[in-house]
């Protein structure tokens, strides 16, 4: 049996945000239910494979339940989501790696929120996440997007596919707005460069003029 006098206790002026609390469980559910469904379609666009996203959203809903405590109240909530996800998607590209985190059964416990994602209407709808990815995209702009170097495709999908403001995107980023408009109109002139490349090829289109 657990000490009493052990374990923590709320004082006032503590943040209310201790990790494993029931309280900040049922407030992070909440909030990042909310984002669950677009968290996923984000991670399937960036890695292009059924399990690589499940194994991406489940890495970045357990670094966001371990840094919950982190997260300021009021502030973009999308934001700081989406920011871990992208963090956890470079540096797994980075390692080169496929191989998901290592985690204690505690951790997870009654963590249901990750299993929801393959239960949304949508996504049965749909038979499998990619014939649902490729009704959203044509090919071409699915290969086109996918050959654009990272630092450019993130801002293209954050902006382009996933509605995000400048600010949004900066926040998710953490680069300044400048260096994301920047990014994002490099981004869309090599992605129009790569959809007229696949046209001239696909259907063999000759350029005109001089």
């Amino acid at each position: 049996m657990s000490n009493p006098e052990t374990q923590p206790s709320a004082q006032p002026g503590d943040s209310g945000k201790e990790a494993g609390a029931p309280v900040d469980r049922q407030r992070f559910e909440a909030l990042a239910g909310e984002y669950l469904d677009a968290l996923y379609g984000g991670a399937l666009r960036l890695t292009r494979h059924r399990a690589d996203a499940e194994d991406l959203v489940q890495e970045t809903f357990l670094k966001a339940w371990r840094s919950f405590h982190t997260y300021k109240e009021g502030t973009n909530f999308r934001a700081w989501l989406f920011r871990i996800l992208m963090n956890a998607h470079i540096d797994a590209y980075r390692k080169d790696s496929r191989e998901p985190e290592v985690v204690d059964q505690e951790d997870v416990g009654d963590f249901y929120l990750y299993d929801k994602v393959l239960e949304s209407t949508e996504l049965a709808g749909a038979g499998n996440p990619e014939a649902l990815l490729d009704q959203m995209m044509d090919t071409e702009v699915k290969q086109a997007l996918e050959s654009l170097p990272p630092q450019y495709r993130a801002p293209v999908i954050l902006a382009d596919i996933e509605g995000f403001a400048y600010k949004e995107i900066a926040d998710t980023l953490n680069v300044p707005i400048g260096t994301v408009m920047s990014r994002l109109s490099r981004g869309r002139h090599l992605l129009q460069k790569r959809l007229w490349d696949y046209a001239r090829t696909r259907y063999h289109i000759k350029e005109t003029g001089n």
